[in-house]
């Protein structure tokens, strides 16, 4: 159905003066999603302030039959918040949801809103000597409604899993108004179905996720961060291996960076360089998370990666010596998707394989992409610590960007159905939305998307929760 008049007054007294924007220079960032793929419209959006409002605005959405686009820090890679081109769905933004409702620090355990950005989390975590371990190159920026509606993954999956990993229960609007409390910060708790995990990873289209339940760890005393060199991913799921078996799985972060995205980051980000001597064809920048014997678990891990080199795993290595070389490091990594963005137009993979076979993965998707593109710039990187490679080709030099994403329907099939072969995933961390509906249905079992639509017609018959988005 259409959006009314009355229905737009009801909306905004709803959430009263504060809690809307209709002005067109105000609705403008919430129309275009972050890789600017997709340009929506909407009449109004609406900036609730608490969880009884949320409820007020989809009872009245319900029963208009009207659409409701869930945002949050508008980070997302596959259109899943952007409002559909007619001008017939609302935006709802959690921003002004932000509040910390209760920390344990005893119970490791904190209560916060899905408005609430992800670096405030952390923050909130530190102030009590805790860590919430999500980390995102958006962080920022990105809110904990976001990370959660697309189980976010991050640097850290390796050692505290993925964002589902990190919730204990959450608090639910449902699409007629209904709200699902189930916060209990508990455990242990087999009283019928994890209804958690219906909403986690559903981009917005079951429920609007306004508070979460989150485990909390203990913070490392320091950490152990070492940029390496080495010739082959092989080479780099070995090291892993052995690091992970010598200090008994504290490894956090193990990430794979090929020469190719380091040369761009070199180039086109200011304030940066090679922590090591030579060039290699290929690096790691891994992380490891210690106790309070910091001084002497830095010199074993330090003696560990020289036996490395000495057995030929490695070929150099470099340890971070201070808090700023460490952010140095990290720069080299987090930084590859704004180099990449400065050589143009780039076909962007989210995929997953096991991290043993992501090596043989890459030479044969490399392979794949040659015949399609000879020139295309192979720039695969990512999460080898848990098998999900960003594995992207970006334009050769002599193309135009339009040239050369008329490739991408070809270059996608071939490096999707080459992840379906090995079982894999063709969205291990970036969800749906949009973008990749039709190699949802195209790669996924057809019982499961069945289960997916029944789940979706049992929770939201209307089809008013994010339309268009995930089915």
């Amino acid at each position: 159905m259409s959006i009314t008049r009355s229905l737009l007054a009801d909306l905004r007294r709803a959430v009263g003066p504060q809690g809307y924007l209709e002005q067109a220079a105000d609705i403008e960032p919430f129309l275009v999603d972050h890789r600017k793929l997709y340009r929506g419209a909407t009449p109004l959006v609406l900036r609730p302030e608490s969880t009884d409002q949320v409820s007020a605005i989809m009872r009245m959405c319900n029963e208009a039959r009207v659409g409701v686009v869930p945002v949050g820090g508008n980070t997302g890679y596959c259109g899943g918040a952007t409002p559909s081109e007619d001008g017939s769905q609302i935006v709802l933004s959690l921003a002004r949801m932000r509040r910390i409702r209760a920390i344990d620090p005893l119970n490791y355990t904190m209560i916060a809103e899905a408005g609430c950005v992800l670096a405030e989390v952390q923050a909130a975590a530190a102030s009590v000597d805790r860590l919430f371990p999500m980390s995102l190159g958006s962080e920022g920026s990105c809110q904990l409604g976001g990370n959660l509606s697309t189980n976010a993954g991050g640097t850290a999956v390796l050692r505290y899993g993925m964002m589902r990993d990190l919730i204990l229960g959450l608090e639910v609007v449902l699409p007629d108004g209904r709200v699902l409390d189930n916060l209990k910060p508990l455990r242990k708790d087999n009283t019928g179905y994890d209804l958690r995990n219906l909403f986690i990873g559903a981009e917005g289209t079951l429920g609007v996720i306004t508070a979460a339940a989150c485990k909390l760890f203990s913070r490392p005393a320091s950490n152990v961060t070492a940029f390496v060199g080495l010739t082959d991913p092989q080479r780099a799921v070995s090291l892993l291996s052995r690091l992970r078996t010598f200090t008994g799985d504290a490894v956090s972060t193990f990430e794979l960076i090929p020469r190719t995205a380091l040369e761009l980051v070199l180039e086109y980000i200011p304030n940066t360089a090679n922590p090591l001597d030579q060039g290699h064809d290929w690096y790691v920048l891994l992380e490891i998370g210690m106790g309070r014997q910091a001084e002497s678990m830095r010199e074993a891990i330090e003696a560990e990666l020289a036996a490395a080199m000495e057995q030929g795993e490695i070929s150099d290595a470099a340890l971070a010596a201070s808090e700023s070389q460490r952010e140095m490091f990290w720069r080299l990594r987090e930084t590859i998707p704004e180099a990449q963005r400065h050589i143009g137009a780039s076909i962007k993979h989210d995929v997953s394989v096991t991290t043993s076979e992501l090596p043989r993965f890459i030479v044969e998707a490399s392979q794949l992409v040659r015949a399609l593109s000879p020139k295309g710039r192979i720039v695969s990187y990512g999460h080898l610590g848990d098998g999900n490679l960003h594995f992207n080709i970006s334009r050769p030099i002599d193309s135009d960007d339009e040239s050369f994403l008329r490739l991408a329907p070809n270059i996608n099939r071939a490096v999707h159905d080459l992840i379906a072969r090995y079982g894999g995933s063709i969205s291990a961390e970036h969800g749906i939305g949009r973008l990749k509906r039709e190699e949802l249905v195209r790669y996924e079992p057809p019982v499961a998307i069945e289960v997916m639509r029944a789940i979706k017609q049992a929770l939201d018959p209307n089809g008013i929760m994010n339309p268009g988005k995930v089915l």
